[in-house]
């Protein structure tokens, strides 16, 4: 909690509004430049002498309830109430989802990568879109077709899928799918698609059970993987995520790392297309 600079910010934010903005009357003997400080406790439902001792830079932690309250009654723009939870020491709610709509200048962002395997994975994990190269690349693995585009409800209910990958690294994907699940139906709050989703793997697998209570929790934002292609044999990359604002949708991007055979692969993969994966999983 940066308290010298949430004093600051919340007396900018009271000063800057005037009260035909909250329903409140200036009226001719109004001195103080904007709200008064008792005007915003009162908005925000709270005691006059907690929010001056907000703005004194001497109170305790506020919570993310109060801080909601705070950000409505300041008529705060969704960046701004972001900031406020920052300073206050409180990661900022979970922006709206975009659920499964991908917004055009990614759909042309995957198209325009030709050269390097994309996918647009949504935060629970299902594949929302990808191109050509990652559609040849694990095309036999995962697709963007239900009910097989969801890549952990596959890991944990497909034998077929960890294939793909080296047995001695089973574990830790297993272990990474669990915790970034997590991440992600926390961040969610008290969502049914989510509650769904985990409910059914709770059903279907004892090794997510198992890991689920362990409580692992790890955002996916990058890794090194190995990938077991039917025809190209084995293929290493660089995964990178780029998060949507809200962060319910991640580009990754497969890149080849440094001083390995990947783009020699990858070349013969794009001559060889996505169908013949498509014919190796049939």
């Amino acid at each position: 909690m940066d308290r010298r600079e949430l004093a600051d910010f919340l007396r900018r934010s009271r000063e800057r509004l005037r009260p035909q903005e909250v329903g409140l009357v200036a009226g001719p003997r109004r001195r103080t430049p904007g709200l008064r400080r008792e005007e915003v406790s009162q908005l925000a439902g709270m005691s006059a002498d907690y929010y001056m001792r907000l703005e004194q830079a001497r109170s305790p932690q506020p919570s993310s309830q109060l801080l909601g309250s705070l950000a409505r009654a300041l008529r705060l723009t969704e960046d701004e109430r972001d900031h406020l939870y920052i300073l206050a020491g409180h990661r900022p709610p979970a922006g709206p989802y975009a659920g499964e709509h991908v917004r055009p200048g990614l759909l042309y962002l995957l198209d325009r990568l030709q050269e390097t395997p994309a996918q647009l994975v949504g935060d629970l994990g299902d594949v929302l879109a990808q191109n050509a190269m990652a559609e040849a690349l694990f095309g036999c693995v995962c697709t963007v077709v239900e009910p097989d585009r969801n890549i952990v409800w596959r890991w944990f209910t497909d034998p077929f899928v960890r294939e793909a990958y080296p047995e001695d690294e089973h574990a830790d994907y297993s272990r990474m799918h669990v915790a970034d699940l997590r991440a992600a139906v926390a961040r969610r709050g008290d969502d049914p698609v989510a509650s769904a989703l985990v409910e059914r793997l709770h059903q279907a697998s004892q090794e997510f059970t198992r890991l689920w209570e362990r409580h692992e929790v790890a955002v996916h934002r990058g890794s090194r993987m190995r990938v077991l292609h039917p025809e190209v044999g084995v293929i290493e990359f660089e995964a990178e995520a780029l998060l949507t604002p809200a962060e319910d949708q991640r580009l990754f991007v497969f890149t080849p790392p440094p001083g390995t055979a990947t783009i020699e692969a990858l070349e013969l993969l794009r001559v060889i297309g996505p169908e013949t994966a498509h014919r190796s999983h049939a």
